[in-house]
C-alpha cells in the first residue's frame, strides 16, 4: 500500500512537470508562428492571444497523452536506478503488480484525453477559422486608421486619412487611390465623413477635392474638381465557412450527407477515438521498457520509448489516410494498430517476469515453461 501512494505521488509529480515542460515548449512555438501570420497580415494582432490559446487547447490530448508516457518511464526508469524496484520485488510483488495502480492514475487522464480528442479539439480549431475568416472578410472602413497608408483585403483600393474622429465619422485630408482593369484614379480632399447607406452599405464622401483619372502621360489624363465624390465601400458580410474535417463535431463526422466527404469524416473520426487508445497502449509499454541495465545506460529506455512514439504515431496518420483516400475500411483500421501494441506490452512484461528463461518461452504459460 505504501508503494502504490508513492507510485502514485510520484507520478502526479512528474506527469505535471513533464506536461508544464510540453506545454511551454507549444506556447513558445505557436507565438513565433502566430506573429508570423499577424506581420504578414493574415490574422490580426489583437487576436494573437486568442489564437494561441485555442491552438494550446487543440494540442491538449497530444500533449497529455505524451506527458503520461514519459512520466510512467521516467518514475519506473528512477526507480530501478535507485533499487527501489528490488525492494518491491523482494517485498513479493512482480512487476504485474505495477499495472493496477499505473491504470488507475492514468485513467483519468486517458478519460480527459478522450473528451478533449471528441469534443475540445473540433471546437478550438472552428474558434480559430472563425476568428482568422473575420478578420480576411472584414470591410474596407475597418482597416483605415489616422496617419497611415491601408490597402483594401482585395488591394484595389488604398486609403490614407490624416485625422477620423470616429464619434463624428468626420475625416480629414483624405487620399484615395483606386486601381481596377488597369485604370487608375486618384482622389484627394481637404475634408469628408464616412456615410451609412441603405442595405449596411458604408461609403467615405470627399468634400471640395480633386480626382485624377488615369496615367499623366497619356492622351486620356483628367483633372476633376468637384464639391462632393463618394467612394463606395462593400461591407462584407462574415460568412462561416464550411468546417473542415478537424472542426466537424462527433455527429456531424458520423452522419456526414455528402458521400464524397464520408471517408475523410471517418478518417478524423479513427484519429480522435485512436488517440486515448494510444495513450493506453503506451502506458502499457512504458511499464516493461523502463527496466534499466547498468550495462547500456540510463537513458537508453528514453530513446526506445521515442522511438516506439514516432512509429506508433505514423501508423495512426498512416492508417487515417488510408481510410481518408478509401483504400482501407474504418473498421479494419480502428483495431490492429492498438491490438499490436497491447500484444507487445504484454509480450515485454512476461519477457521481464521470468528473464532467465529464453524469449519464445516467457510467452508461454507457466504450465508449458516448467517443462
Amino acid at each position: 500500500m505504501i508503494f502504490k501512494q508513492a507510485l502514485r505521488r510520484e507520478l502526479s509529480f512528474t506527469t505535471g512537470g513533464v506536461f508544464l515542460v510540453l506545454v511551454t515548449i507549444m506556447i513558445t512555438t505557436l507565438v513565433i508562428r502566430i506573429l508570423g501570420f499577424a506581420a504578414n497580415g493574415s490574422v490580426n494582432p489583437k487576436d494573437a492571444l486568442v489564437l494561441i490559446t485555442l491552438a494550446t487547447l487543440g494540442y491538449m490530448a497530444v500533449l497529455l497523452t505524451v506527458s503520461l508516457f514519459v512520466a510512467v518511464l521516467i518514475v519506473l526508469v528512477r526507480w530501478y536506478k535507485d533499487s527501489e524496484m528490488i525492494v518491491w520485488f523482494a517485498s513479493g510483488l512482480s512487476i504485474t503488480n505495477l499495472i493496477n495502480p499505473i491504470l488507475r492514475f492514468a485513467t483519468p487522464l486517458i478519460i480527459i484525453i478522450t473528451l478533449l480528442a471528441l469534443f475540445v479539439w473540433p471546437w478550438a480549431n472552428r474558434e480559430s477559422t472563425l476568428i482568422s475568416q473575420r478578420f480576411q472578410q472584414r470591410d474596407d472602413v475597418s482597416m483605415v486608421t489616422a496617419g497611415q497608408f491601408k490597402e483594401s483585403a482585395k488591394a484595389e483600393r488604398v486609403f490614407f486619412i490624416e485625422e477620423l474622429d470616429v464619434d463624428k465619422s468626420e475625416i480629414k485630408n483624405i487620399f484615395v487611390a483606386d486601381s481596377k482593369n488597369g485604370h487608375l484614379n486618384i482622389a484627394v480632399a481637404s475634408t469628408g465623413f464616412i456615410q451609412n447607406s441603405e442595405g449596411g452599405e458604408k461609403s467615405i464622401v470627399l468634400n471640395h477635392g480633386r480626382r485624377y483619372e488615369g496615367q499623366p502621360t497619356q492622351p486620356d489624363f483628367r483633372i476633376l474638381e468637384f464639391d462632393e465624390y463618394a467612394t463606395k465601400i462593400h461591407s462584407k458580410e462574415a460568412l462561416a465557412p464550411p468546417p473542415r474535417d478537424r472542426e466537424k463535431t462527433i455527429r456531424e463526422l458520423i452522419n456526414e450527407p455528402n458521400p464524397a466527404f464520408v471517408n475523410p469524416s471517418q478518417a478524423e473520426l479513427l484519429w480522435r477515438i485512436g488517440l486515448p487508445l494510444m495513450a493506453l497502449g503506451l502506458v502499457l509499454i512504458a511499464i516493461p521498457l523502463a527496466y534499466v541495465n547498468p550495462r547500456l545506460g540510463n537513458y537508453t529506455a528514453m530513446f526506445y520509448a521515442v522511438l516506439i512514439y514516432l512509429i506508433y504515431s505514423n501508423l495512426i496518420n498512416l492508417a487515417q489516410n488510408f481510410v481518408s483516400q478509401g483504400k482501407m475500411n474504418v473498421f479494419i483500421a480502428a483495431w490492429p494498430i492498438h491490438l499490436l501494441a497491447i500484444l507487445i506490452a504484454v509480450a515485454l512484461i512476461r519477457n521481464r517476469i521470468n528473464p532467465s528463461l529464453k524469449w519464445w518461452r516467457r510467452q508461454l504459460p507457466a504450465s508449458f515453461s516448467s517443462k
